[in-house]
């Protein structure tokens, strides 16, 4: 991959972060009914689309904060450079008008979490994109090539912390367009 620009990836992050916060925070004035509806049976509603997303943070906001607040790679450069495999992820998730369908992991799909979704999901989701914003801002002193982060996946796999703000930015993207679908409110 070449190089990209590293200020501008971290403002486009950030301005979708903000807009996947905008959009929890509308979903917090429907009435409990509307956040339950499914667009199809077997179709996640709009608060299991955020416990899903809620599942994945849950794992990849410690791991980037200590990635960050520990790598020996603490020299901001003013590009990034995506690994072939971490741009594919990224680019398999961001929706867009070829948006496919990805299988979710049997542990990750909020069907068989414990308890159900609730509008705690909401406030979780919020406290997890006001985090978001903030490991953004740190991510901008270190280097986003050379900082490697671990994947939910696979513990043998590390990828570049540009791939993993973009994967876990993206996937947010693709949840919240869906949970706004199950609740009817896109444009």
């Amino acid at each position: 991959m070449s190089p990209r620009n590293t200020t501008e990836l971290l403002e486009k992050l950030t301005t979708h972060t903000n807009r996947h916060l905008a959009s929890a925070r509308s979903l917090l004035a429907l009435p409990d009914k509307t956040l339950h509806l499914r667009p199809r049976p077997e179709s996640w509603n709009a608060l299991e689309c955020l416990a899903h997303l809620n599942h994945y943070g849950d794992y990849y906001l410690p791991e980037i904060r200590h990635r960050i607040e520990t790598t020996k790679h603490n020299t901001p450069q003013p590009t990034y450079t995506s690994s072939w495999l971490g741009n594919k992820f990224a680019t398999a998730l961001k929706p867009g008008p070829k948006t496919r369908k990805i299988s979710t992991f049997k542990s990750a799909n909020p069907v068989n979490f414990a308890t159900e979704a609730d509008r705690t999901t909401i406030d979780e989701f919020i406290r997890q994109q006001e985090e978001t914003l903030d490991l953004l801002q740190r991510a901008a002193s270190v280097d986003l090539t050379r900082t490697k982060t671990g994947i939910s996946i696979s513990q043998l796999l590390k990828l570049r912390l540009c791939d993993t703000l973009r994967i876990l930015i993206y996937h947010n993207w693709r949840h919240v367009e869906q949970a706004q679908r199950a609740c009817d409110l896109t444009d």
